[in-house]
Formats: C-alpha cells, structure tokens, sequence
C-alpha cells in the first residue's frame, strides 16, 4: 500500500448499520422534487449512500410511472441502499403491515418506521412506535426508528432491538433546526455507543453541521432540499455541511465559556521588537 493511500484509510471516517459499511452521512429523502430529473441530480450532489422511499406514496402514485426505477439508476450509479419508510401509518398494525410490503416490493430487510401519534406536530407515537418495532424486530427486519428526543422512548427502543435511533431534531417539515438542544445532547452523552441520526425539522445546512457537531452519526432530511430553490446546490451543501461539522467534532469543538477569555498573553515580558 503506497503512503496516499494508507493515510487515506487512516483519515477514512465511515459507520455502520449492522454489517453494512457507509461513508456518507447524509441520507436523503425523495419527496416534493421538482422534476424526477432534479432528483437524480440531487442523489448525486449529495453523495447519500442511504435513500429514503414512502410506499403509501408510490401506492398513492402507482400510475405515475419510472419513480422507483429513477430513484434505482440513480442509487446504483453512486452505491446507495435503499430505505423505505411506513410515512402515513398511525398503528403499530398499520406500520407493520405497511413494512412487510415494502420488504417484498423493493426486497430489503431495512425499514424506517413511523407511527404518527399527533396530526398538527406529525409527532411519533411512542407507545404504538415501540409496539411496532419489536415486532418488526422478531420478523427479521432492521428498523430505523423515527422517534422524538425522549430519552425513556429511547431505551425502549433499543431494548426492542433496534439498531439505531432517528430523533427528530423538530417537527417533520418545519425547518425549525434543532429546538431542543439540551434533550438531543443528552441523548447523545447517555447513549454513546448508539448510532443516532437526526431525522426530520433541519431546514438548513448550519442546522446539519451543529447535529454533527454535537456528535450525532447521521442527518437525514428531504424538504430543505427538495423545496430549495435549486435543490441539486442545496444537496451540495447540506453533503459539504455534514462532511464539516463532522470534521470539526473529530478535531475537538473549544469548550464554551461564560466569560470573555484572553487569547493574547497580558502578562509577563512583551516581544522586544528591535532594530
């Protein structure tokens, strides 16, 4: 191995869902596109290696068409995987169903689950969430669960058997960012050995570099890029965002502090500058 490319091994940052490698730590979703061709372009600027897809959409849409087989080209032209998602669903009966169809239409085992327990918020159903994904667990699939920042609904997850957590950083669609930022560091620092991703509410890529800064594996969004105004530039910087904000969590963030802090020693013998 020639010294480039083992200091490139050295410096590679990739994670893991199970034993599934992964560099990007973008994911991104497939909704609201302008035109099927800025999509494509859009997987492409982004670099996601994670692409999500709702099946009541294509349910609601089966006459439309070419969307899986674009959303396909596109992922197998840059490596991505594929995750379907149970978007709609308001029971665990209802994402359970929902979740074996997607796993025999698009023949993966992974699923995000959503079980939606308020209308106006899109907030997830705890109770009905947790329900489902241990059975989904039992039925042989990896569930991404999107859930809130409590940390109680966390554990119960987790002790279900789920592999990862997605709590939202907001509401899904709001673009509000990261409203809660003492519940979504605190699950980071109770839970530090779980992968995290931060789904739903991030509206702009300084929202996606502060997730990442404050040590959260992933980010994973849709509307901030599809209702951009050029979304394939806004998929370009969300991916140089994300790729930053993990940089500089690997380097070390400086403490903050409450007060002003010298960055120029006042004391001692200043520099003789002399002639």
């Amino acid at each position: 191995m020639n010294a480039r490319v083992d200091v490139l091994q050295k410096n590679r940052d990739a994670w893991a869902v199970g034993e599934v490698q992964l560099d990007s730590r973008f994911l991104l979703g497939t909704a609201g596109y302008p035109s099927p061709q800025v999509l494509a372009d859009a997987i492409a600027a982004s670099g996601a290696q994670i692409i999500t897809v709702g099946l009541k959409r294509q349910l609601a849409a089966a006459g439309d068409n070419g969307f899986v087989e674009i959303i396909r080209a596109a992922m197998k032209a840059h490596g991505a995987r594929l995750l379907p998602n149970t978007a709609g669903c308001t029971t665990a009966r209802e994402a359970i169903q929902l979740a074996h169809m997607a796993r025999e239409l698009y023949d993966t085992p992974w699923v995000k689950l959503e079980v939606v327990g308020d209308e106006y918020t899109l907030q997830p159903d705890p109770i009905e969430l947790v329900e489902a994904a241990r059975q989904l667990v039992k039925d042989g699939f990896t569930v991404f669960p999107y859930c809130t920042d409590d940390l109680v609904t966390a554990k119960r997850l987790l002790d279900a058997g789920c592999p990862l957590l997605m709590p939202w950083g907001a509401p899904i669609g709001s673009g509000q960012g990261l409203v809660n930022p003492f519940a979504l560091r605190l699950l980071r620092e109770r839970l530090p050995d779980v992968v995290l991703i931060i789904d739903a509410g991030i509206g702009a890529p300084s929202h996606a570099a502060q997730a990442m800064e404050m040590g959260y594996d992933a980010v994973l969004l849709n509307s901030a890029v599809s209702q951009a105004s050029d979304p394939v530039g806004m998929a370009a910087a969300f991916r140089q965002a994300i790729e930053a904000g993990r940089a500089a969590r690997r380097a070390g963030v400086m403490a903050r502090q409450d007060f002003a802090v010298a960055t120029t020693p006042v004391t001692g013998n200043p520099f003789l500058i002399g002639g």
